[in-house]
């Protein structure tokens, strides 16, 4: 079982490089003009190295002035290096900088096809970590550690063929003893492979309870549990510490055995071409020109164990990032849904099944229901019982593992999700905001309203009271999630948002939670009239709300137990009437 889970991990490992590979395939030129520069330079080394010898000899054997034009060589050659390296690297920065934007843009996609329920397998702290220090760790990979691979597979053979033909035993030394090196380089990285993962999986928990603790000052403050969090800190800190010590232990003794299987290499090579230099079997011009060309060779070997460190670093990175890219919430084919006005979508729910991955029991279990066009249907049920589960599936955020969800005589996992989301307005219980003014927080439901449109959903909600007495009314800047706005003002202006939409079909969840009574009876009045019409599902928590419903669906450990309106449940005397019993509002 052991060697299994290796060969499994293996596996994993070797797919993530060959995605990472595949990136850079994709983009055009990267892995060709590498190439092409890594054989231009390796031409160039081979140049240098033999005007180099050609002149010591030159100058040690004959006692004579160089000539002028083996200098001129030496120099251009010097010249020449210089600017290849550095349009190699410059090259491969830009490609690096397109793939990173490549797949960060992809990363952020998957999360907004995704939605909100990727926060179930993925706190934001890692979130935040997993996309900037992630794609970031890519950098050196790309940068650093492909051009090194790239290099690696052509100077050395082009030098060996060379060495074969000019000096046999000594190409034959570099023949055996680069592959060599290469092996010590992979023991050592499949050592330091699990480490990689370990540094980058603390980092993560290190930026999720930093996060974490920033977003509950109020609380930790409130409580007293200021040195509880700091030794919970202290503690994930310290874990990320150790292991970013053994990582770099791993990188020195790497980098220690590589430059001592480099130099003995180089060694032996020296060894050789002395003893024959010593017997006359070997001229000193061709024995001083592989001494000079043999740290050249290794020199690749030497720069791939220097990156190879960000190479595991980066591999790592790119699992958590592929991970959220390949968070599929099931295949959908797209398929342009019918246009609809505000009074036809209607919704059939056909015998729904879903459990969240790594659950153990399902959270929608054979559901089945109809929600009727342009009625107002109230969701009630316990916490826990898959309101919110099923509101996601309607959003399609999730796709159910079995069953279906036909709006319009139309499967809504073969749909177009977009469209779909875009004839819904939403209304969350804690609504958010983004860094901007009320203005820009408003026209992000609809950015062709104009401002009267704007003033007349403000008014409808209570909202333009509150607006209207700020600094700069509308053009007042939001800080983080409205940090400054009270829940009911926050309320408020969700609920403009989505009168503002002016969408066909609306989901609620308990919109007036938040609000005194006089605000609840306004706002009431307000989505009352916004939903007139619409298909409109609300998730209830008030009498008041439930009572108003058209069709009330009673949620109960993932299944629909009752149907029907107020009066109708109250009569059958089920788990509705026993909810109500136990408020002491079944007489209502």
């Amino acid at each position: 079982m052991p060697s299994l889970a290796k060969n499994k991990s293996f596996d994993k490992t070797m797919h993530t490089h060959r995605r990472l590979f595949g990136y850079a395939l994709d983009v055009r030129g990267f892995i060709a003009i590498s190439a092409l520069y890594s054989f231009l330079l390796t031409i160039v080394v081979i140049i240098q190295m033999f005007s180099l010898s050609i002149l010591i000899a030159h100058v040690f054997e004959s006692f004579n002035y160089p000539e002028t034009s083996l200098v001129l060589i030496l120099a251009a050659s010097i010249v020449a290096r210089s600017l290849l390296v550095w349009l190699r690297e410059r090259h491969a920065q830009k490609k690096a900088a397109m793939i990173k934007s490549e797949i960060r843009s992809k990363v952020f996609d998957k999360m907004l096809d995704i939605g909100p329920v990727i926060t179930r397998s993925f706190s934001s702290g890692k979130l935040i970590a997993i996309i900037i220090e992630g794609s970031e760790k890519l950098d050196d990979y790309f940068s650093r550690y492909i051009p090194s691979i790239i290099h690696i597979a052509i100077l050395p053979p082009v030098i060996i063929v060379f060495s074969f033909s000019l000096d046999w035993p000594s190409g034959l030394i570099l023949f055996l003893t680069g592959p060599l090196i290469l092996f010590f380089m992979w023991l050592i990285g499949t050592h330091a492979k699990k480490i990689s993962q370990d540094q980058w999986s603390a980092l993560s928990s290190l930026s999720s309870r930093f996060l974490d603790a920033i977003q509950g000052l109020k609380t930790l403050k409130l409580f007293g549990a200021n040195e509880f969090e700091s030794r919970h800190i202290e503690t994930s800190s310290d874990r990320f510490r150790i292991i970013t010590m053994g990582v770099l232990k791993v990188a020195f003794l790497s980098g220690m055995v590589l430059e001592l299987a480099a130099s003995i290499s180089i060694a032996i090579v020296a060894v050789q071409v002395g003893i024959r230099l010593i017997e006359g079997m070997m001229a000193f011009q061709p024995g001083l020109f592989m001494l000079l060309l043999a740290p050249e060779f290794y020199l690749p070997f030497r720069a791939l164990g220097q990156h190879h460190h960000a190479g595991m670093e980066g591999r790592a990175a790119a699992d958590s990032l592929f991970g959220i890219i390949d968070n599929t919430p099931g295949a959908v084919v797209p398929k342009i849904l019918p246009d609809a006005n505000h009074s036809n979508i209607s919704i059939v729910c056909n015998k729904l099944s879903y459990t969240y991955p790594g659950g153990s029991s399902p959270a929608i279990d054979d559901l089945s229901c109809i929600i009727p066009p342009g009625k107002l249907t109230a969701i009630v049920g316990p916490s826990g019982s898959g309101k919110s589960t099923f509101i996601n599936l309607l959003l399609g955020y999730i796709l159910a593992d079995h069953g279906k969800i036909i709006v319009n005589g139309h499967d809504l996992c073969r749909s177009d999700l977009e469209k779909w989301r875009s004839s819904i307005a939403f209304v969350s219980q804690h609504p958010h905001f983004f860094n901007g003014s009320i203005l820009d927080n408003l026209l992000m439901a609809n950015q062709e309203a104009d401002m009267k449109q704007l003033m007349e959903a403000t008014s409808k909600s209570g909202a333009d009271q509150f607006i209207s007495a700020l600094p700069d009314a509308y053009h007042t800047l939001l800080s983080e999630n409205a940090s400054r706005l009270s829940g009911g003002e926050k309320q408020r202006l969700a609920i403009s948002r989505s009168l503002i939409k002016n969408a066909p079909v609306i989901f609620l969840d308990e919109p007036t939670s938040s609000l005194d009574p006089e605000s609840e009876q306004l706002i009431m009045r307000a989505w009352l009239e916004a939903v007139s019409g619409r298909t409109a599902v609300v998730i209830a928590h008030r009498l008041q709300t439930v009572r108003r419903a058209d069709q009330i669906l009673v949620f109960n450990k993932g299944r629909i137990e009752e149907t029907g309106n107020h009066e109708q449940l109250i009569a059958s005397k089920g788990i509705y009437y026993n909810f109500l019993s136990t408020l002491g509002l079944n007489n209502q």
